[in-house]
């Protein structure tokens, strides 16, 4: 056990986690050290003189070996690389270097849920936070989603459970991490800028597991080839979920339209029509869901009920309005490859699709035949412009615009009655939006100006 208020930490980094960091520290009687290159700006900001009254004490600027001077443990934000002069440093003074979920963790007087996973990791964070809030339970949703899990943790904080969303970022430096149940929901290639390599963003995503023992749940995706080798050497007895694949092994499967759970029997759960958010891929994090509510002996009829009510989550395939027939839709938050792969795969009428931004390493190829079968035209916007342009020849009609309100009028007037107009851009936001919920919510104020507009000259 840690005595905290003996312990002297350095945080590295000063946005939402780095923040979390520092806040839970001065909650457990640490004076910390924290620092960023930059000074902090926003709520950050604000937030600073108080640190400072409580003890903490902030360094800005350009990074050096003598703050680490006294230093007991490293706490490194996620956007901080491995590669760091300081955390480099830090290694070579043999001082411990944590991730903020570890920091949590270590804190944490109640069972945490984490989620991981390359794509559906939001949804699937939230909706099993619903299904245990729905039961009653005091539930904190935190993590990769936004509220820093180590805001969940810790003196001032009164929880029953907490679901987490993990990112692999957070796995790179974790010790004894050890969630009561961990879902992964699939493996493809992403943050390749980062890991290098897929086998080692896959190392990272299995850690997951790592230090998982008796009593504690494994959920992986039997779908998905990466999870199933992954489970041969990390989870060797894992709790598996399937919408192809029906066994005996313990599990939650789709099949003839039913959830059937087999973790103890045969058991009906819910029906497939019970999940109300769109596409192949949120059947998968219904399941993923399911499977961790029912470890967690949550009943069969609060499953259902919040099936049927939940939502979805803002910038995920969102409905966003219907505009004289024509449907218009944020999956802002699709930027890579894969995850515009499952929005067009969830729709059975012709495509407008709205693409491009900041391109990551993964070509488009994987999507030349459902762009050919789903699109009617391509609204081509940001740096990626040319690149998608070039990766689709022949298919579809294809316009460029130079901004979203252009975006989405050229989408509008090539659209048809009945179409969809999808916002499923495959990349990053960084070239033209700070972040893919600005993108959205930018997406969804044009849109509402379209909806005016009409309304006006009709």
């Amino acid at each position: 056990m840690i005595d905290w208020k003996k312990e002297k930490a350095l945080v590295l980094g000063l946005a939402r986690s780095g923040s979390g960091a520092v806040d839970l520290l001065l909650r457990l009687g640490s004076k910390p050290v924290g620092y960023d290159a930059k000074a902090p700006e926003g709520e950050t900001a604000a937030r600073l003189a108080l640190w400072e009254e409580e003890g903490a004490r902030i360094v800005v600027g350009e990074p050096e070996a003598k703050i680490l001077d006294g230093i007991d443990r490293v706490v490194a934000s996620p956007g901080f690389r491995l590669d760091h002069p300081l955390i480099r440093a830090a290694e070579e003074r043999g001082i411990e270097v944590l991730s903020e979920i570890e920091l949590a963790y270590r804190a944490a007087d109640c069972p945490i849920v984490a989620i991981s996973g390359t794509n559906g990791k939001s949804t699937t964070t939230t909706l099993i936070g619903e299904i245990l809030r729905r039961d009653g339970r005091r539930v904190a949703v935190a993590g990769n989603i936004g509220r820093p899990l180590c805001d969940a943790v810790g003196p001032y904080r009164d929880y029953d459970i907490v679901v987490a969303e993990i990112s692999s970022f957070q796995l790179e430096t974790i010790r004894t991490f050890r969630p009561k149940v961990a879902v992964l929901l699939n493996i493809t290639e992403d943050h390749l800028d980062r890991h290098g390599d897929f086998g080692e963003y896959a190392r990272l995503k299995a850690r997951l597991f790592e230090n998982q023992g008796e009593g504690d749940f494994a959920v992986l995706n039997y779908d998905d080839p990466a999870c199933r080798k992954l489970a041969r050497n990390e989870a060797p007895s894992p709790v598996w979920i399937s919408q192809s694949f029906f066994g005996r092994i313990p599990g939650v499967y789709l099949r003839f339209g039913e959830i059937l759970s087999t973790l103890a029997g045969e058991d009906l759960v819910a029906l497939e029509r019970d999940i109300t958010i769109p596409g192949p891929h949120n059947r998968t994090n219904a399941l993923a869901s399911v499977a961790a509510a029912k470890v967690l002996g949550v009943p069969n009829a609060v499953i259902r009920e919040t099936l049927r009510e939940f939502p979805g989550l803002e910038h995920r395939l969102e409905r966003v309005a219907i505009v004289n027939g024509i449907s218009f839709v944020n999956d802002s938050k699709a930027t890579n490859v894969d995850s515009v792969y499952v929005a067009l795969q969830s729709y059975d009428v012709p495509i407008v699709w709205i693409a491009g931004g900041r391109p990551k390493k993964p070509s488009f190829d994987k999507l030349r035949d459902l762009v050919a079968i789903h699109v009617r035209a391509m609204i081509l916007i940001g740096e990626a412009r040319r690149l998608l342009d070039e990766a689709f020849p022949n298919v579809a009609e294809r316009y460029y615009a130079n901004s979203m309100a252009q975006a989405v009028l050229i989408a509008y007037r090539v659209a048809r009655k009945g179409d969809v107009v999808l916002l499923s851009p495959g990349c990053t936001s960084f070239d033209m939006f700070r972040d893919f919920e600005e993108r959205g919510r930018v997406f969804k104020e044009e849109v509402g100006r379209l909806m005016e507009r009409e309304k006006h000259d009709e």
